[in-house]
């Protein structure tokens, strides 16, 4: 998640998509979408100041290679009010580096 929130911050959506598998169940605060394309789309579509500053919630193991994580995020700008959500994510280890597979916010009050 380290990767995820250094590419956000850096308003790098190529570098965001990169943390993700290729087939990746993505849903952001808009419709959702399948693949890194999407991904990479949805974050270039994001204002540049976008900050995500995480805290981990909760972790599920269900394999050596496959966990779920259940985070709190804000998403701050330089323009207007926080967002803040929760995010579950699917992790999967793949050549011994961690992707995202899942990811779904809810907006939190």
């Amino acid at each position: 998640m380290d990767r995820w929130k250094a590419a956000v911050d850096a308003h790098e959506p190529q570098r965001v998509a990169a943390c993700f598998t290729e087939d990746v169940i993505f849903q952001g605060l808009h419709p959702y979408s399948v693949g890194r394309t999407g991904v990479a789309q949805y974050y270039d579509s994001q204002p540049l100041g976008l900050v995500a500053d995480y805290k981990v919630l909760e972790v599920r193991s269900f394999s050596d290679d496959v966990l779920l994580g259940y985070l709190s995020v804000d998403f701050s700008f330089s323009d207007r009010p926080t967002v803040p959500v929760t995010l579950t994510v699917v992790l999967r280890r793949l050549d011994g580096e961690w992707y995202i597979a899942h990811y779904q916010v809810a907006r939190r009050d």
